[in-house]
């Protein structure tokens, strides 16, 4: 079986690149889960848990008219989420190389409009950000750790694309 965060943590490593999370409903999963990796620190500058949305907004940087009209769990915020949290952990005024967030509905229930199991991932890498839209089933620990996995599958995928 593939340690998919050690072969993440690796390729960083191995690029030179620094890596920023932020996250919603994983709350510090998917940033534990890179710094389990023995030699994370030379990669992982830190992590962000904004559970709450005003703090998407005042910790992190998403757009607050955006978050007003279409909630925390959106496209264009993972993609804000993944780009503006490079900068707010920025270490000595250089913005991480790469973000990474996640947000969504764990459950039980939906969240405004959106069913148990909507989840978007964001992946921010120079001038690139995307998102990407996962529907999981499951109970809401289920859904934070098929999040978490989903998660660095997704950007292993977005860095073995842009190549070494």
């Amino acid at each position: 079986m593939t340690d998919v965060a050690a072969d993440v943590i690796a390729t960083l490593i191995d690029r030179g690149l620094t890596i920023a999370v932020a996250e919603s409903l994983t709350g510090g999963l998917l940033v534990a889960e890179l710094i389990r990796v023995p030699g994370a620190s030379a990669t992982v500058n830190g992590g962000v848990v904004a559970y709450n949305t005003e703090l998407k907004h005042t910790i992190v940087g998403v757009d607050a008219a955006l978050l007003a009209e279409h909630g925390p769990v959106h496209p264009e915020v993972a993609r804000q989420m993944a780009s503006r949290i490079r900068v707010a952990l920025a270490i000595g005024g250089v913005p991480a190389d790469v973000g990474l967030s996640t947000t969504g509905v764990a459950g039980p229930g939906g969240q405004g409009g959106q069913p148990a199991g909507t989840v978007y991932i964001g992946v921010s890498i120079g001038d690139a950000s995307t998102a990407f839209r996962l529907e999981l089933g499951g109970d809401r620990q289920s859904v934070r750790s098929q999040t978490v996995d989903r998660s660095l599958k997704q950007l292993s995928a977005v860095l073995d694309s842009t190549g070494g």
